[in-house]
């Protein structure tokens, strides 16, 4: 037996609880995961309280992020005792996921957890901060660079914006942070942002085209903040969009693309290639500043996870909320 969170259908709605669950209830699949931490993503609280439905078929183990050990394995690549980490592909919302002492998964979905990592530092980079380096990998191969000018992040404080900020101010760029929590402006600037405006300044409607300031943009945020964060771009400069908290429209008109020649990137992390993943992850090993990892990772145990879900929703959390499901 193990511990999970477990989602049930119940009537029109949901039920969510703590279970013990027998091994015999995970999903086919070819390697078992000892799982070790798991992290609470937006798309993860969505699950957890059915304030969307993410979750495509019940019972659900939702977590979309797992770290740990190899339990047992039939995959030609992944022995038991190897340290892999896995973000996206479906798990948590139609494949069990990693908010559970215990994942049986598709080998092909995992990636070794490169060092310095461990599974704690691989969970809370976790989908977020992959996300945040697909972003960055994004830009650079777009040809901007850190002389180049300003680079906006929005969502600051969240996840994906936490670790945006410490990987693009470690390669050098100067960055300005985005954020309706004002008052987290001193953790933003720990993290290397050089500046830090009110989200009220991009969440409005705006004009088809403002004064040319970005070269570069990660977007978490979507809605109104990207259609601006767009329309402010500098000539030839890149936008990385990978999220939605601000709403999933887009107000916005072709003048940017057409008359500035701005491209917008859309960034996936559920389905992204191995070859892909395993270049951002190498990255990450390479950029990431641990103890800025630990700066912006809060840690709570797997029956806290429930409660946690409305924080996430509610924007209370900063940075990274990291599982730990043995506690």
């Amino acid at each position: 037996m193990f511990k999970a969170i477990l989602i049930e259908k119940s009537g029109e709605g949901q039920t969510c609880r703590l279970a013990d669950l027998d091994e015999s209830q995970l999903p086919s699949a070819d390697v078992t995961v000892r799982v070790a931490y798991s992290t609470l993503n937006y798309k993860d609280a969505l699950a957890i309280t059915g304030k969307s439905p993410v979750v495509r078929k019940f019972p659900m183990v939702p977590g979309i992020d797992l770290a740990g050990t190899v339990e047992s394995s039939s995959h030609p690549g992944l022995e038991p005792g190897a340290a892999v980490v896995l973000n996206g592909h479906g798990v948590g919302e139609g494949h069990f996921g990693g908010l559970a002492e215990k994942a049986r998964v598709d080998g092909d979905w995992l990636v070794r957890i490169p060092k310095p990592f461990g599974p704690r530092e691989a969970a809370a980079i976790g989908t977020a901060g992959f996300t945040a380096m697909l972003c960055v990998l994004a830009l650079e191969r777009h040809g901007v660079r850190p002389g180049d000018g300003e680079v906006l992040v929005t969502g600051a404080a969240g996840g994906v914006g936490s670790v945006a900020i410490a990987l693009l101010a470690r390669r050098g760029y100067s960055v300005i942070a985005s954020t309706g929590r004002t008052q987290e402006a001193e953790y933003l600037r720990a993290l290397g942002a050089a500046g830090v405006i009110d989200r009220s300044e991009l969440s409005t409607p705006g004009k088809p085209l403002g004064k040319e300031r970005w070269a570069g943009v990660v977007d978490a945020v979507g809605s109104h903040t990207l259609a601006n964060a767009c329309a402010t771009t500098r000539y030839r400069g890149a936008v990385a969009a990978c999220g939605l908290a601000g709403g999933m429209d887009f107000p916005a008109t072709v003048a940017p693309f057409i008359l500035r020649g701005v491209t917008l990137y859309g960034i996936d992390s559920v389905r992204a290639p191995r070859p892909l993943r395993e270049e951002a992850w190498a990255r990450l090993a390479q950029d990431l500043d641990v103890s800025k990892l630990e700066s912006m990772t809060r840690e709570v145990g797997l029956g806290e996870a429930i409660a946690a879900a409305g924080e996430v929703l509610a924007g209370k959390v900063r940075g990274r909320l990291l599982v730990n499901v043995g506690r």
